[in-house]
């Protein structure tokens, strides 16, 4: 009998440990739950195309500095992920499947590149990763799922600007191309030439090339052939440059227009003087406003250069993840994602450094379009514009 209860005696002791050490691990994972906020950051890194992520995660980098300085999200640090896309769709999936399954991220700025975001926008879908993009354009991301957002115009509002104000306020009849075969590059080409179609120019050549190409003088032989009044390149950096360099060693005496990858200020360093005279659509000069213009000083300051419009939309972006958690989480236990979601998804007249931000209910951003012509290897906003339809309408 007494060795019964003794044996009783210590497997309700052992029990009582077993419990005891179960409530110190749950209580050890909620504090491990509420020991940081993670939020991601998917872009170029490395490679040709490394200037664009560079620049936007250090935007990422410097609101979450500044939000951890202040005391972080309910006292809680954030902790800023950076996974390298290279700009490809496959390092791109890798990356979304690092920052899901083992970083547990809440929310993530990126992808950088169309092509990338659309490849990994339903896996942020299904893990619930609120994934606002700072400049994918093409007009399908934001229909792929409810957790989908930018902070950048959608091409379908730039390709109607863009073709409309080609044919009209510049007077251009005859438009040749020349794009990249990637979700960004034709993307554009395809609602531009269908824009200005519309308001009476013509196509009156189209050439293709592949992402990383160097040489583009066969292309731009034939264009020349074609006598266009104009030659469209809506591609990125990389390429433009090349493209630029090779056109005037080909003696091309025609006006070069572009789209928002020409924003990123690595190609005056690339193209130097040929980027004069250039006229492309982009993301509109904000006025400058205390906060913008701290930013600005901030970045320089931080980071020794000065940032570009889609930093500005990447450090917008962060701010309102951020934000979001700060008005959702209570600070203990498990975030909840579809209340981040909504919170985010309610965003009206934020007043970013990149402008007011509302989003419409597909997640796409509220917008109107810049126009710019690069004077002395600097961007000058010529004009800013929206459609009503298919009209063209001038704001400023």
């Amino acid at each position: 009998m007494k060795r019964r209860f003794a044996l009783l005696l210590i497997l309700v002791v052992a029990a009582g440990l077993l419990f005891v050490g179960c409530q110190k691990e749950d209580a050890a994972e909620t504090a491990e739950k509420a020991a940081s906020i993670k939020i991601g950051f998917i872009g170029p890194m490395t490679g040709d195309y490394a200037n664009y992520g560079t620049l936007m995660s250090q935007a990422v980098r410097l609101a979450v500095d500044e939000r951890n300085a202040a005391g972080g999200v309910k006292g809680i640090n954030v902790e800023v992920v950076v996974e390298d896309s290279e700009g490809t769709v496959e390092k791109g999936q890798a990356a979304i499947e690092k920052l899901a399954s083992v970083d547990k991220v809440t929310g993530m700025v990126g992808a950088v590149f169309s092509g990338v975001s659309i490849a990994i926008a339903p896996r942020a879908q299904a893990e619930q990763i609120v994934m606002i993009s700072p400049s994918s354009t093409h007009a399908d991301l934001p229909g792929i799922g409810s957790y989908i957002f930018r902070t950048v115009p959608s091409d379908a509002l730039q390709a109607k600007v863009a073709g409309a104000y080609f044919a009209e306020e510049l007077g251009i009849k005859r438009l040749a191309v020349l794009y990249v075969k990637n979700d960004y590059s034709q993307g554009l080409y395809e609602e531009v030439s269908k824009s200005f179609t519309a308001h009476g120019g013509e196509i009156v050549a189209v050439e293709t090339a592949l992402q990383g190409d160097k040489d583009f003088r066969t292309q731009l032989t034939t264009i020349k052939g074609e006598n266009p009044e104009a030659i469209y390149i809506p591609n990125y950096v990389a390429e433009m440059a090349q493209i630029l360099g090779q056109a005037a060693s080909l003696d091309m005496d025609v006006q070069f227009l572009s789209a928002d990858g020409f924003s990123n200020p690595e190609i005056f360093d690339l193209a130097e003087d040929d980027t004069n005279g250039v006229i492309y659509t982009g993301p509109v000069d904000v006025d400058v406003t205390p906060g913008s213009a701290g930013f600005v000083a901030d970045y320089a300051a931080k980071w020794g250069v000065e940032p570009d419009s889609f930093s500005k939309n990447s450090y917008d972006g962060a701010n309102i993840i951020m934000d979001a958690i700060e008005k959702t989480y209570s600070g203990t236990g498990a975030i909840d994602r579809a209340a981040v979601r909504d919170a985010v998804a309610a965003t009206e007249n934020y007043a970013g450094v990149s402008g007011d931000v509302s989003f419409a209910s597909n997640g796409d951003l509220i917008a109107v379009q810049g126009i710019f012509q690069v004077v002395d290897q600097k961007p000058v906003q010529i004009g800013v514009y929206t459609v009503d339809g298919e009209d063209l309408v001038k704001l400023k």
